[in-house]
């Protein structure tokens, strides 16, 4: 019996690690996916600044500024995306070599328990690391939106005050 409860907590100490390396996982599909965005919509401001390059207007115009505080913010927050993934990924090697060393304490006499513990609470802050950047990332993007917003409604309300519609 005494072998059971010893491999049910060898168990529940391997599944821990597990969870957490399942939630750093989903982190980086979505850090994936909002580079992927950010790769997009550069792209996107790239054909508008070509497009608009071509008028006259090009030096005075307010899409222009808009452009370059677009592409400004896209770039901070690729940077930032990159230094998430790097944080995620870096989580996940350091939780699966907790589940490993768990496993390894199990099966060797070392009589020394802390390295699978060090390892998760290093692979728990790079966890919690990649969070706080994916945050700031977050708020970067709200904030290059409501900038794109305000050009909008300036747009709308500048054809309002030409008494067109």
């Amino acid at each position: 019996m005494a072998q059971l409860s010893v491999a049910a907590e060898v168990l529940g100490a391997m599944i821990t690690p597990a969870l957490l390396i399942s939630a750093s996982g989903t982190l980086v599909i979505s850090t994936s996916n909002r580079l992927s965005r950010v790769v997009d919509r550069v792209r996107v401001l790239a054909r508008d600044a070509e497009h608009l390059r071509e008028s006259a207007a090009w030096e005075q115009s307010p899409k222009r500024s808009l452009i370059e505080r677009q592409l400004n913010a896209l770039s901070e927050r690729a940077l930032i995306l990159r230094s998430a993934l790097a944080a995620l990924y870096t989580a996940i090697g350091l939780l699966v070599a907790t589940s490993i060393g768990v496993g390894l304490l199990t099966m060797l006499p070392w009589g020394r328990s802390w390295p699978p513990v060090v390892l998760g609470l290093l692979g728990s802050c790079a966890l919690l690391w990649g969070s706080v950047l994916l945050v700031r990332e977050g708020r970067l993007a709200i904030t290059s939106t409501l900038d794109e917003m305000s050009y909008v409604r300036g747009l709308v309300d500048e054809h309002r005050g030409s008494g067109a519609g």
